[in-house]
């Protein structure tokens, strides 16, 4: 039998509706709601019973057996609620109204089981169809379960008393750890001192048009963060290769020049200088993610490998444009809206902080961006916690000597930040070791 009945406990659902009929008060029906939706409850005729006290509720009517059999009539489910003489049993199944909130914690409990079992039946059934893609089994399987998780996490009350001393204890251990920034510094003092570092559970925008060094700034921010901080960091590169990318980090740190590293055109010294590097970045915990145009439910799935196999702390996209939605017939700025939106979720279920570059529109071209110009969505805007937007005059194309030799002045807009200050601070760019670095005054 247990094979057979999904888990449900029949008395513990009728205790439920029963206290609630017996002695309703919105305080009550406060108090089971926070533990319990209509879906929790097994029966279809519970269900119809409960929705029908939330609604009298709702319209501020007395809720008793009298006023719950005539809103059912009218709703016309008086039948399928087990009619007027169920209803009315039910206030004699309650052995007390004051242990209500524990019979719905029994209900929410064999709900939350039924909907594991659910779960693991549509696994089963899309396991043995070929016509469906097995990354979007795993990917759906793991949404529906982290699902559940964030249900029970949204139903929780917390008042101040039990949140403050997860406040201290947070304080305390900061305090210990005697650094100067709350979060994953980037490398750059600047920056940092504004924004404390990425902050866990944030999705942070860096904006610019092509060319201006976005993803040369987000490779410098993952090469400080994994190198020389020695925090494990994750990196989705949709648009280059894995090997180029990492052809730009060993430029970056080993000071040669990206030209000769491509042609492999190196002297003595430099392969001298090439093999200290290496040293470097072999020992840094950089994961790279090279695959074009990735599915969003790829992306997803493959983050949460990166955090629970190589404890990975944060993760960089490169670029958001080049993920693909799991709905391609939406309009564009639809696509990109959803994909923002999972982007954030993932950052909370991950715990982790989240930087997704993303290119502006045109309009911004030789002007100051702002966050409007963010392309094909403001939900973008909407959704991150953090925009950066960078930005640095075009230099004349035929000063080719002072592009590669001389750092160029770029300035980096940090036009939103839900927890923390907005305002603008200078980098240098430095364009043969692809490279940014903190700006130098002298």
């Amino acid at each position: 039998m247990k094979e057979t009945l999904p888990p449900y406990n029949e008395e513990a659902e009728m205790a439920t509706l029963g206290a609630l009929l017996l002695n309703f008060s919105t305080r009550l029906l406060d108090d089971v709601r926070q533990h319990v939706n209509p879906e929790d409850f097994f029966k279809g005729a519970h269900q119809l019973i409960f929705k029908s006290i939330i609604r009298l509720s709702d319209r501020g009517e007395g809720v008793d057996i009298l006023t719950l059999t005539d809103d059912l009539t009218a709703a016309g489910n008086i039948d399928k609620a087990g009619g007027a003489a169920y209803c009315a049993s039910l206030t004699t199944r309650v052995p007390s109204t004051a242990n209500v909130s524990y019979y719905a914690k029994i209900v929410k409990e064999t709900g939350i089981r039924r909907s594991l079992l659910n779960t693991a039946r549509t696994m089963m059934t899309s396991s043995y169809d070929e016509s469906i893609d097995v990354r979007r089994t795993i990917e759906e399987t793991e949404k529906a379960i982290f699902e559940l998780i964030d249900n029970q996490r949204r139903s929780e009350l917390k008042p101040a008393l039990t949140v403050l001393p997860e406040t201290f204890q947070i304080i305390e251990e900061r305090g210990k750890m005697k650094k100067s920034y709350t979060g994953i510094p980037s490398g750059f003092s600047e920056i940092d001192n504004l924004t404390s570092g990425f902050q866990n559970s944030e999705v942070t925008i860096l904006g610019a048009r092509p060319s201006i060094g976005k993803t040369a700034l987000a490779l410098s921010m993952a090469s400080n963060i994994a190198i020389k901080e020695k925090i494990a960091c994750g990196f989705f590169t949709l648009e280059m290769t894995a090997v180029s990318l990492m052809m730009r980090v060993v430029s970056s740190v080993s000071n040669i020049d990206s030209n000769k590293i491509r042609t492999g055109l190196l002297s003595p010294s430099e392969y001298s200088k090439l093999t200290g590097a290496a040293g470097q970045i072999y020992e840094a915990p950089l994961i790279l993610q090279d695959t074009p145009n990735i599915p969003l439910l790829d992306l997803r799935s493959l983050a949460r490998q990166m955090v629970t196999k190589h404890n990975v702390k944060i993760i960089f996209i490169d670029y958001i444009g080049l993920i693909s939605p799991e709905d391609t017939s939406l309009p564009r700025y639809e696509q990109i809206s959803s994909i923002s939106r999972s982007l954030k979720a993932l950052a909370r279920e991950l715990n982790i902080p989240i930087v997704a570059l993303s290119q502006v529109g045109r309009q911004t071209e030789g002007k100051v961006p702002t966050l409007a110009d963010l392309r094909e969505s403001g939900a973008l805007e909407q959704d991150a916690d953090v925009v950066l937007l960078l930005y640095r005059e075009r230099l004349d194309k035929e000063e080719p000597e002072q592009m590669g030799m001389n750092p160029i002045e770029t300035k980096l807009i940090i036009a939103k930040q839900r927890n923390g200050p907005t305002g603008t601070v200078k980098l240098h760019f430095i364009p043969r070791f692809t490279r940014f670095q903190n700006y130098s005054y002298d």
